[in-house]
């Protein structure tokens, strides 16, 4: 394996700089554009589950548990219900309902709303949706954390729940929250649980599935076309979603190009490095120079 870039002809511009521009004329040039997101770009956009933000709104938790950031403290198990949705809620709220620090996927969806473009992420929080990505154009893999499915499961369908998540937020007392919020199975009354892909438990909804096929529709419609793949916080840890997949595209489709933005994980195989460009940097920096050069979006129609 190796980082790779396109070829590029020298000057005095520096590495970063003729990085960015060759992202620019890759995009403009595009014919369409598949957007493959993981959880880097979540936390170039402000949403970060440890530091100050973890202990701004769980301090009561930390000092309890000790817990040492969010994602843990999700696995906790707690002895009651009534403990377990008021560390929930809060980290549903802030994470899905609240906006995000940063407007990366706001500068982001500036780039692409022009184009023909389609969004696969294993990322969670909805912010695709409030930037403006239309439904039909967005595959969530790994769930919402706005919605809630049966613990069983026994039966396959997701419920809203923003509602209750904000009762929960304003009414909790003492880390707990009122018996009668605790939401339930309508059908066999089990505890509820979040729509996230964790275990075999996940539930893959109509909605989901429907989501799934429009994918698979779109990426047989622009096998021809000359389409820019581009992979945004993508790690190592569920590969087998976006990244490997967006190689093996690369490699079977010679009109395909690959471009990651991804802060010490920016890289692609061999095969594909003359096809490639790989951006090692923070992707909220890229995003707003990409902005800033490209002078709007009427360039990149």
């Amino acid at each position: 394996m190796r980082i790779n870039r396109f070829e590029r002809s020298s000057s005095g511009i520096s590495h970063d700089k003729k990085e960015v521009q060759q992202f620019i004329t890759e995009l403009k040039n595009a014919d369409a554009v598949i957007v493959g997101a993981g959880a880097g770009l979540s936390t170039a956009a402000g949403f970060v589950y440890t530091g100050p933000r973890f202990q701004e709104y769980f301090r009561d938790f930390i000092e309890k548990y000790h817990f040492q950031d969010m994602y843990s403290g999700g696995f906790y198990p707690f002895k009651t219900l009534e403990e377990y949705w008021a560390y929930w809620s809060r980290y549903i709220y802030i994470n899905r309902f609240m906006e995000a620090p940063k407007p990366v996927y706001d500068q982001l969806f500036d780039l692409i709303k022009e184009k023909d473009y389609f969004v696969i992420t294993t990322n969670v929080d909805h912010c695709f949706q409030k930037a403006g990505v239309e439904k039909e154009r967005l595959f969530y893999t790994q769930g919402d954390f706005g919605l809630w499915q049966c613990s069983k499961p026994c039966h396959a369908q997701t419920y809203e729940n923003e509602e209750t998540i904000y009762r929960m937020v304003k009414e909790q007392k003492e880390m707990r929250v009122p018996s009668e919020l605790v939401p339930y199975c309508p059908r066999c009354h089990a505890p509820m649980s979040m729509n996230l892909r964790a275990d075999h438990t996940f539930v893959e909804d109509e909605g989901w599935h429907k989501a799934c096929q429009r994918y698979e529709d779109y990426l047989t419609q622009h096998q021809k076309a000359r389409v820019l793949l581009l992979e945004l916080g993508c790690g190592m840890n569920t590969p087998g979603i976006i990244k490997i997949p967006f190689w093996k595209l690369t490699r079977k489709y010679e009109n395909f190009r690959y471009v990651c933005i991804n802060k010490g994980e920016a890289w692609a195989p061999e095969e594909i490095w003359t096809r490639s460009l790989c951006i090692n940097r923070d992707i909220a920096d890229v995003l707003q120079e990409i902005s800033f050069q490209a002078g709007g979006t009427e360039e990149l129609k």
